[in-house]
């Protein structure tokens, strides 16, 4: 390799377009801005969405629905998918459920056990929060659930 076959550093020999230095530079005159209009004044733009004048496309749509910023996000978990992916006497924990690809990496705000599916192992069960069928299965199998979260007093009286 000789020095003059040596690439460049992709980036290093760019030059800084400087306009308006005249009509030879292919810039000059009107600095690549055209004629006239907002776009070719100084300070001449607009904020984020803005269409003119024209009333914005968020403010033509109606407003649709509400997001609950306090309500708590729960991944789930059916009965079902417990009794072939664990053994019998098996303690099934937050960790044991990532280990085995039933809980995403990151939780939303816990985990919660449904009853769809069957079970017929006994395994203890560690979840933030269960279905009343999900424990019923779970403890006629010969299992155990342990709800780590606290229940709310309005689901006690539901």
């Amino acid at each position: 390799m000789k020095l003059n076959e040596i690439p460049g550093v992709p980036g290093n020999s760019q030059k800084r377009n400087r306009v308006g230095r005249g009509a030879a530079t292919g810039n000059g005159k009107t600095s690549g801005r055209g004629m006239k209009g907002q776009k070719a004044r100084s300070g001449g733009y607009h904020k984020v969405g803005f269409e003119g004048g024209q009333m914005p496309m968020q403010r033509r749509l109606p407003k649709r629905g509400f997001k609950n910023f306090s309500q708590k996000r729960f991944d789930v978990v059916n009965v079902g998918q417990l009794e072939s992916r664990f053994e019998a006497g098996e303690e099934v924990t937050i960790d044991s459920l990532r280990a085995k690809g039933l809980a995403p990496k990151q939780i939303a705000d816990g985990i919660k056990l449904l009853s769809e599916g069957e079970i017929s192992k006994a395994l203890t069960v560690r979840v933030d929060k269960a279905s009343a069928a999900a424990i019923a299965k779970i403890e006629a199998a010969g299992g155990k659930v342990e709800v780590t979260m606290p229940v709310a007093a309005a689901e006690v009286e539901a």
